[in-house]
């Protein structure tokens, strides 16, 4: 049965730059990238290509030898112009120059009727397509060899500037109801749909079957996955669920349907210091220079791949993550502000005392910069944290765990329940400058390896 969940705990970051629901006519990226380092919990990389081979949208070109049946393909056809390396040879990006026109491996369809769970899953994992499934507890790539409880999809996103999921989808309702068809059969219970129930419910996803359909009412973070989760089925200790971004669901309905991997997607393009927000079709993995260069107000600016709460800072020439969609510019904050927390100010902030002018326009689109505006100092307990966190786990706590390394506390406060966006909003009003989703990581592994 469908459920209505209002949440009052969050905060909403009003951004400038939001992306026109218009497709730019950007020149196309000349260069992708497939970046290990995206893939959580990928342990033991290895490359199935060297520089010089020439591939096919969907060709293998990396595999983790801790769970070989997983396969990563090449996002575009062309030559694999680099396989770039750290230190102690860690592996970074394999680059691909692409072809003016993209060719793919061609599959099987997939005819879901004949085609038993195990049956399913090895073809899944072996397409290209296996990565979009993350798994929660750890939020990393799914186990092939394991059974979800439920299935998660949130079908919108409250991340500041976060691109509209019924606009980027349009025109792929088949492939979506594909792609839930495939779901429904990875999992014995159910496929939850979560939609933004403070507006009206798109079409694209008010007529997918075979799902429940919940609305989430609230402030950011109430598109957060994790945030759904717990409110609909909890995860305790021993138990497993999967999402997918809806994104990831339409290529897994394309590959159904059609047999081939389609690493395509529509992007936001956003933030304050471009002149020309928009939304992009491009490939999984793109260049943004094609993007940003020559899009810009300023020159001293950070690129992001993803969000400003979550995403990664990359360099003008970085390629957008594989589960990123959108890049967002603002300007950079390297610099010191003498006495600046004593100034009346009118920067947006979740508390009052520090950015009460801006309270006064709730509405007003604000430009904020990199700038943390202090140092790590001592764990103040403001109460704010909870504030922001419309779970019933106690944050500040749990982070004391994980500082601790306390295994049971961890475990009796909720750590199995989030990854690091779920306290994304604890970072940013945090007066403490903790780094608060470095924390979260640094527990999920403490007990994911114990």
């Amino acid at each position: 049965m469908s459920k209505i969940v209002k949440l009052k705990k969050g905060f909403d970051i009003n951004l400038a730059g939001k992306a026109k629901q218009e497709l730019a006519d950007f020149a196309s990226a000349q260069t992708f990238a497939i970046k290990p380092t995206d893939f959580i919990g990928l342990q033991r990389p290895k490359v199935l290509v060297k520089e010089g081979d020439t591939v096919k949208a969907g060709t293998p070109i990396l595999i983790d030898k801790a769970m070989d049946q997983v396969i990563y393909v090449a996002p575009v056809s062309g030559e694999i112009v680099e396989v770039k390396r750290g230190d102690r040879r860690k592996l970074l990006e394999i680059r691909i120059l692409a072809d003016s026109t993209i060719t793919h491996e061609q599959s099987e369809k997939l005819d879901l009727a004949s085609l038993d769970r195990e049956a399913l899953v090895a073809k899944l994992a072996a397409s290209g397509v296996w990565p979009n499934i993350i798994q929660r507890p750890y939020g990393i790539v799914a186990n092939p060899e394991d059974t979800p409880k439920s299935i998660f999809v949130s079908a919108f996103d409250t991340h500041p500037l976060a691109p509209d999921y019924a606009f980027t989808l349009k025109g792929q309702e088949q492939y979506l109801q594909a792609g839930f068809d495939v779901l429904a059969k990875l999992t014995s219970g159910k496929v939850h749909l979560n939609v933004d129930g403070a507006k009206a419910v798109p079409s694209i996803f008010s007529a997918i079957k075979g799902v429940q359909l919940n609305k989430f009412e609230g402030p950011h973070p109430a598109g957060n996955v994790g945030v759904q989760i717990h409110h609909l089925d909890p995860i305790n200790k021993g138990e497993i669920a999967w999402t997918v971004n809806p994104q990831g669901v339409a290529q897994i309905g394309k590959f159904a349907l059609e047999g081939v991997y389609d690493a395509a997607k529509v992007i936001a393009v956003t933030g304050s210091e471009l002149t020309k927000p928009a939304y992009v079709k491009t490939y999984l993995g793109a260049c943004v220079s094609s993007f940003v260069k020559g899009n810009l107000n300023s020159g001293h600016v950070r690129v992001i791949s993803g969000n400003v709460l979550t995403g990664e800072k990359i360099a003008l020439e970085g390629f957008l993550g594989y589960y990123h969609n959108q890049i967002t510019v603002i300007p950079e904050g390297d610099y010191y502000e003498f006495m600046g927390w004593a100034k009346p100010s009118t920067r947006l902030s979740f508390h009052r005392a520090l950015g009460l002018l801006s309270f006064l326009s709730p509405k007003k689109e604000h430009v904020l910069d990199s700038n943390a505006r202090g140092e790590e100092r001592a764990f103040v307990q403001t109460g704010v944290f909870e504030s922001v966190t419309p779970m019933d786990i106690l944050p500040v706590y749990l982070l004391k765990a994980i500082m601790a390394n306390d295994f049971d506390e961890m475990e009796e406060l909720g750590i199995y329940e989030i990854i690091e966006e779920d306290l994304a909003l604890c970072e940013f009003v945090d007066v403490s400058k903790h780094p608060v989703q470095e924390l979260v990581r640094k527990g999920i592994e403490l007990i994911q390896y114990s």
